[in-house]
Order: C-alpha cells, then structure tokens, then sequence
C-alpha cells in the first residue's frame, strides 16, 4: 500500500479533494443541468467543434465505443444532435448539434462558469494567480508524460523574452544559486557572486547599452541571461545564461543568446564576451552556434569545486557565418 509521502498518495488525495469540490460525482445537482459529468464533457466538445467524427470524439475524451453510442443516441432522441455518414470517409459518424444542442451546451458553460467564480470569490486575489500557475503546471506535467508513453514526445513549450517584471531579478540569484548547487555541487560563493552581478544592474545600468532577459514558458519564468557593459570599452559582456531543467529542448537558450547578441550589436558594441566553466557543456555548445570563439581558459578553485574556467568572445563588426 502506498505510504502517505508517496506522488501516488498526493495525487489520489488531489483528485478525492477535487472531485469532491466541483461536485463531480453529483454533476447534475451540483450545476442544476440534467446532464453527467460525462454528458456535459461530450456537448461541451461537439459545442467547441460543431461538426465532430464519433471516433475523434471517442478518442478525444477516452470513451468506449459502446458506452459513447448509447450516449449519442440518448442526446439524438432528445433533439440535441444528429448523426450522418461523414463527408470524408463513409464508414466515420459525423456527429453535429442541433440549435437544441446549442442551447444545452451554452446552459452548461454558464454554469460551469457561474460554479468556478463562485470558487474563486473565495480565493484572495493575491493567490489566484498563483492557484492558475500551479494547475496550469500540474496539467502540463501529466500532458508532457502521457504524450511521451505514447512516443509522441513533449510538447513544444510556448516561449517568450520581456524585461525584468517586480521579484524577477530576485528569481534570478534563487535559481542561479539552486540549480547550480543541485547539479554542479556549487556552494554560497556562486549565489554572492550572482547577487552581486545582478545588484550592481538593479541598482545603475543604462537601458541603452545593458538589458537583462527573462524567458517565459507557458506563462511561468524558465530562463534569463544579461548583457552589461565590460570594462574594456566597446565591449559588453553576456552573463548569467540560465535555463530551468525542464524547460531545456526547447530552443530557450539560443534564444536568449539571439537576444543579447543582436542587442548588443545593436547598441552598438564591437565585441561580446562572456566568462564560463567547462562543466557548462550545453551553455558552451549554445555559444559555438552563436559564433562565439574560445581565447583562454585556466583551470581554478571557485564554488567550492575544480573548475576550469574559459574566456569566449563574439565579434560584431559582421555576423557570423
């Protein structure tokens, strides 16, 4: 038997909460509608896409075959949908709402919409967007799992770069220090030296010459990098690359070297620089693509680790080859 730290545990104490929240074992009652969960399921998708094969419906919502034509045949003597061969393939169903069907489904959105309000006005404002970032995250996971036992592989995250929002340069020390203290073993030095780094930017830049990047996967941060001014004149110098494990596969990285790179060409620097540790494989094959050339490296002790540290550069008089 499953022990009570287990993620099996978790999610089946979810779903005993969750289902019991939306009333879902009494859907009917729960919405005042004369329709299961299941019904409600089926209208709300043949609402979504009014002309629907019986077999994508089936396969869209997990059903049997059998229990599926009982229920479409229900809804058919109720005037809520009607049935004919597809015009595309004679041996699929096409299944198509009536404006009965119509009037159904747009009574059940309502009320489903009504009874998740009527949830959320119990919910402070300062933590619903929060509650939607953790369900988003929780439906993302499992997605990403089922399509990969299938051999489908995951899903292409939804990716963007802005600016710095409130807390983001925060974000930026916690995840560099976490993230390299979980995989390279790095102690405090490196979380002092990134708080520094991003310090000095909050605290004096000039937004014409140095910028910081954050990247957002499916609406939550998953990535950042920085360019700032070098000491040597008319050169910048790109810092503090980072992307979350899982969002990696993704094209993030490149991004975000796209970003700097073209910015500080823009702004117009001669060169661009960055300083790495050989232990960055995939950090350091991102800059090779970029067009970046190794100049120097020596080995040392930072971070409480071995470590060798490389010297990179980028010339932007002319874009790479």
């Amino acid at each position: 038997m499953a022990t009570p730290t287990t993620p099996i545990h978790e999610m089946r104490a979810f779903n005993r909460f969750y289902t019991n929240l939306i009333g879902a074992l009494d859907y009917s009652r729960h919405l005042y509608v004369p329709y299961t969960l299941t019904e409600s399921r089926v209208l709300y998708e043949l609402a979504r896409s009014p002309r629907t094969d019986a077999a994508d419906l089936r396969s869209e919502l997990s059903l049997d075959a059998g229990y599926l034509s009982r229920l479409l045949a229900k809804f058919e003597r109720d005037g809520l949908v009607e049935r004919a061969p597809s015009a595309d393939d004679s041996r699929r169903q096409r299944i198509t709402l009536t404006a009965r069907g119509r009037d159904a489904a747009e009574l059940l959105d309502e009320r489903s919409r009504e009874a998740v309000g009527s949830l959320l006005a119990d919910v402070p404002p300062a933590d619903r967007s929060r509650l939607a970032a953790a369900m988003r995250t929780v439906r993302e996971i499992l997605e990403d799992g089922r399509r990969q036992g299938r051999g489908k592989g995951r899903r292409r995250a939804n990716v963007t770069l802005r600016g710095p929002g409130p807390g983001d340069l925060g974000w930026i020390v916690q995840r560099n220090a976490a993230l390299y203290a979980a995989e390279f073993g790095w102690n405090a030095e490196y979380e002092s030296l990134v708080a520094r780094i991003v310090a000095d930017f909050a605290q004096d830049h000039d937004p014409h010459l140095e910028r910081v990047w954050i990247a957002e996967a499916d609406g939550r941060p998953a990535g950042c990098v920085m360019c700032v001014r070098d000491e040597v004149p008319g050169t910048a110098r790109l810092r503090l690359l980072l992307v979350e494990p899982d969002a990696r596969g993704h094209g993030i990285g490149d991004q975000l070297v796209t970003a700097c790179v073209e910015f500080a060409r823009g702004a117009g620097y001669r060169e661009l620089t960055l300083w790495t540790n050989d232990v960055l494989e995939s950090a350091r094959g991102i800059y090779k693509r970029h067009g970046f050339v190794l100049v120097a490296e020596k080995p040392h002790r930072s971070f409480g680790v071995d470590l060798v540290g490389q010297d990179w550069r980028l010339p932007l008089h002319e874009r790479p080859a």
